[in-house]
């Protein structure tokens, strides 16, 4: 079996044969022509029959043998009669890439599955170059308009660069996935969505989950009025939390140098906890507490309070149940409390709209999290361009494969 003849069965790749076969102190190189004589547009995949001249150029392959295997073309312009001067189309890789289509979504696959020390290494290629890789291959794949159809959304921020730097990610409730992103946190960033989603669109949209930033809630509110704007549980009870340790705090500074200090200090995650999570000592000091700091036991009553009224089934009766655990948080003489209850006012009926819904940010914070995982393992993001080509690749739905290639098995 001739040479060229073996290599191009080992690459596998349609509408491409292989001419000939050379070593270089790199490793192989394959001069390789597309199997059509008449060359295409890059842009409108036209034929274009108008030759304009040529220039010989490389791409990288997956290795061979552990060797570096580098596919070698004249490539052509074209003077197309719709798109001008361009280069012509060729099977085995994308218009403006040095890498071939195998190689980058070899990599992709790499990217979406293990650290950035092991792509780099095993890849040969730098972690920046992966970052536009892992672009290109995304916008290969993502399966049309990921705003179509958009009726229940999630919005988040997530942190980036030691918290200097911000992106904005959109999440659909019903796919489960991200279907947009970008760098900011404003009320103009998250307008950039809206527009992109255009009027139409805007009007389908049934409920958005966000947290109670006014940026976003001013972005919301003006591009789409019929959707119901719902506040995020878990952070409405964060909230709840940080009073609760701000007053035990308090009560720590008031007692400072005495046994008694010790022992509040203690207690910080035993009122933090759920009451059915506590174990049998943890329940005993609860008790102990209710007797000896009646301002820490009031500021727990309070938080229990406000995660029983969001358990509830019925509109009418939180409606109700809030507004007395409103009046009671003002009356407490806590200030912590007394300041979330001014915040849960101002925020009342978007925290109420849960009820009805069940919707919360629970599946935007997942999603943060793989995110962060991803960032970990990237060592971090100088571009934020990078970032969300990685998250579009990880938590938008794309599935991709090793590129394994099965040679059909010839008769002698």
């Amino acid at each position: 079996m001739r040479a060229t003849t073996l290599l191009a069965d080992i690459l596998g790749m349609k509408h491409t044969r292989v001419e000939a076969v050379a070593f270089d102190e790199e490793g192989v190189v394959a001069d390789v022509a597309p199997t059509t004589t008449i060359p295409r547009c890059s842009v409108c995949f036209c034929r274009v029959d108008a030759g304009y001249d040529g220039r010989e150029r490389s791409w990288r392959h997956l290795d061979l043998a552990g060797m570096r295997l580098v596919l070698r073309y004249r490539l052509r312009r074209v003077d197309c009669p719709r798109c001008g001067v361009v280069v012509e189309l060729v099977p085995w890789a994308e218009p403006g890439s040095w890498f071939t289509r195998d190689f980058e979504e070899h990599v992709a696959y790499l990217a979406q599955t293990t650290d950035k020390t092991t792509v780099v290494n095993l890849m040969r290629v730098a972690w920046r170059t992966v970052g536009s890789i892992v672009q290109r291959v995304v916008d290969r794949f993502r399966p049309g308009d990921p705003l179509d159809g958009l009726k229940q959304i999630g919005i988040d921020e997530l942190s980036y660069r030691r918290h200097h730097e911000y992106i904005t990610v959109v999440i659909d409730h019903e796919a489960q996935r991200v279907v947009w992103a970008r760098p900011g946190k404003d009320a103009a960033t998250l307008g950039e969505f809206f527009k992109e989603l255009g009027p139409e669109r805007c009007k389908q949209l049934e409920a958005v989950t966000i947290d109670m930033s006014a940026a976003y809630i001013k972005a919301v509110t003006e591009a789409s009025t019929q959707a119901t704007m719902i506040f995020d549980r878990f952070h409405v009870q964060r909230l709840a939390q940080e009073a609760v340790d701000a007053v035990r705090r308090a009560e720590v500074r008031e007692t400072k140098g005495t046994d008694e200090a010790k022992v509040l200090k203690r207690t910080r995650f035993i009122l933090l906890k759920n009451p059915w999570n506590l174990n049998h000592l943890e329940e005993q000091k609860l008790a102990e507490l209710q007797r000896t700091n009646k301002p820490i036991y009031r500021a727990y009553l309070l938080k229990e309070g406000l995660a029983a009224i969001l358990d509830g089934l019925d509109v009418d009766a939180a409606r109700r149940k809030l507004g007395d655990w409103i009046r009671w948080a003002k009356l407490s003489r806590l200030e912590p409390f007394k300041k979330l209850a001014h915040t849960v006012e101002d925020h009342f009926e978007g925290i109420l709209a849960y009820i009805p819904l069940r919707l919360n940010n629970g599946r935007t914070e997942g999603t943060n999290g793989k995110i962060r995982t991803l960032t970990r393992r990237s060592y971090g993001f100088h571009s934020a361009s990078n970032l969300i080509a990685l998250i579009f690749l990880c938590c938008s739905g794309i599935a991709l494969q090793p590129i394994l290639k099965f040679t059909p098995s010839r008769r002698r």
